[in-house]
């Protein structure tokens, strides 16, 4: 199904880990090939709940939009604001990665009774996704979430739910 990988080819989305079906058009009457799990496309187009993706060999199938997996995208460097230092950030959010643990474990445990856990939780917010070289964390001090590129940490967008 892959040959060789067409030039300027950038995914938008992979096929999920079970593998999908596709379709010659947007019709179930005309199958085509089974995608394997994880291959990288680029959306084309959509039709409904159909979608026209695009293999790194050139190859052109339809399927079922609903089911792809969105790739995270790096925001555009206009967007960035001065890169700092990122293992401040990342040393806060394991820190608050363990208080979470603590607290399922202390749950699971039946040392804290559903409300309490519930109680102790509730201003709990952790933010990270991590993708290869790159990874977008949520800083809860600043309501702002930060990407990553590897080297620096630049400020990338504001926490919606700190308005709340």
């Amino acid at each position: 199904m892959i040959g060789a990988a067409t030039e300027g080819f950038e995914p938008t989305h992979v096929i999920p880990p079970g593998g999908l079906p596709s379709w010659v058009a947007p019709d179930p009457a005309r199958p085509a090939a089974r995608l394997d799990p994880l291959l990288p496309v680029r959306l084309a187009e959509t039709v409904g709940d159909w979608a026209r993706v695009v293999c790194a060999n050139g190859w052109a199938t339809w399927l079922d939009g609903r089911l792809l997996v969105t790739l995270p995208r790096g925001p555009d460097p206009a967007e960035l604001l001065a890169g700092e230092d990122p293992r401040p950030l990342l040393a806060r959010l394991e820190r608050a990665l363990a208080d979470y643990r603590v607290l399922l474990d202390d749950l699971a445990a039946g040392r804290l009774t559903l409300g309490a856990f519930a109680e102790r939780a509730a201003g709990l917010r952790i933010g990270a996704v991590v993708a290869g070289t790159e990874a977008w964390l949520l800083d809860l001090a600043e309501h702002r979430w930060y990407y990553c590129d590897g080297t620096r940490l630049r400020g990338y967008a504001t926490d919606p739910q700190a308005e709340r």
